[in-house]
């Protein structure tokens, strides 16, 4: 019988044994027959002429400095779906992770922005197959997330102010195969970049698996064009030379030529498996640097390792006399792959301050 997994235009046809389920404010277990049933939530001074059964619980509070469970699941299944949203402010202090099978240490660990394509704390919608993000700052989650025993996602605030967060996460109760690799997503950041050197998207996985995306929130702290460096990937014991190597940073986003259409603009496209889909331009007064947002999905052609994977990018402008000139910018990354477990743990996330969008 069909597991419900995979889904796409192509086995939509087909029945299956899965079981349905959806954990959100208004049904926080996601047992069959308990939605809609709070008398107490964010919606219950709006409701109150209207009572048990409408809307009473549609978000959360999470008070500062603390951490909300969104979604505590016992499996075997795979989380298909996940929306939420929640004030711009907060999604470089809010931090997402994801833990499977009643790990000690996240699998995926990511400002809440980030992880949605929206690093720099301004909406701006993506139109992609895995991400969806809608007016106003809906953000939409398709990736996979296949789990045998147990799946757990918390929301942490690490601000100081409470924040509201409205949330749903749709998922299937089911057998899961036994190649199913768990999802993973890390971040990191260079600010600034140190003269010279490379940007890392990631480092430190162990195991067998495959690349699956990255998004980048980049900000040029130069004039000129700023994109020439290279993507890398180093894998299963690569040294100093890797086995992958792009050939500029606007070709890996699936651009050319600067994105420069018409002549002395940039283009942005957000397209089913990547896009450039952001720019922030200076504003002539306090908004002084160009910030970009860009992803690459490795949806129809995933980066497979079979021991370990590190990928870097370069920043590279140009210089007088047709030369490079390594760049030092704000570069933030968050890389998506799908391994074995157990996986490396993962380094500590940057103190508030340096998360912070300045």
């Amino acid at each position: 019988m069909f597991n419900g997994l995979g889904m796409g235009l192509g086995n939509l046809s087909r029945l299956s044994n899965a079981k349905t389920r959806s954990i959100s404010p208004e049904n926080f277990t996601g047992e069959k027959g308990k939605g809609a049933m709070a008398t107490e939530g964010t919606g219950a001074e709006p409701s109150r002429d209207l009572g048990k059964g409408w809307k009473i619980s549609p978000s959360v509070e999470i008070k500062g400095n603390t951490t909300h469970t969104v979604a505590e699941i016992d499996g075997p299944g795979a989380i298909q779906h996940i929306w939420l949203t929640t004030h711009p402010n907060h999604w470089r202090t809010s931090v997402i992770r994801m833990y499977w099978d009643h790990e000690e240490e996240p699998s995926v660990e990511v400002p809440l922005g980030d992880f949605f394509c929206n690093g720099w704390g301004e909406r701006s919608d993506v139109n992609s197959i895995p991400v969806a993000v809608n007016p106003a700052g809906g953000f939409n989650c398709y990736w996979e997330m296949p789990f045998r025993k147990h799946a757990k996602i918390t929301v942490e605030n690490i601000d100081d102010e409470s924040m509201i967060l409205y949330y749903q996460v749709d998922y299937a109760l089911t057998e899961v195969p036994e190649d199913a690799a768990y999802f993973h997503a890390q971040w990191n950041r260079s600010n600034p970049l140190q003269y010279k050197d490379v940007h890392t998207i990631v480092d430190g996985i162990k195991g067998h698996g495959h690349f699956v995306g990255t998004y980048i929130a980049w900000q040029v702290n130069s004039n000129n064009w700023w994109g020439e460096g290279e993507v890398k990937f180093y894998m299963d014991g690569d040294d100093e030379y890797p086995t992958i190597c792009g050939t500029g940073t606007e070709d890996y986003f699936g651009g050319a030529w600067n994105w420069e259409q018409p002549k002395g603009e940039y283009r942005t496209y957000s397209t089913p498996y990547l896009g450039m889909h952001q720019v922030i331009k200076p504003d002539g007064l306090y908004r002084a640097q160009q910030r970009f947002g860009m992803y690459r999905w490795h949806v129809m052609d995933p980066i497979r390792f079979e021991k370990d994977l590190k990928v870097t990018i370069q920043a590279l402008g140009w210089r007088s006399k047709f030369r490079y000139l390594p760049l030092q910018d704000d570069i933030a990354s968050t890389a998506f792959w799908y391994q074995a477990e157990p996986h490396n743990t993962f380094k500590e996330l940057p103190s508030r301050d340096d998360l912070e969008v300045i």
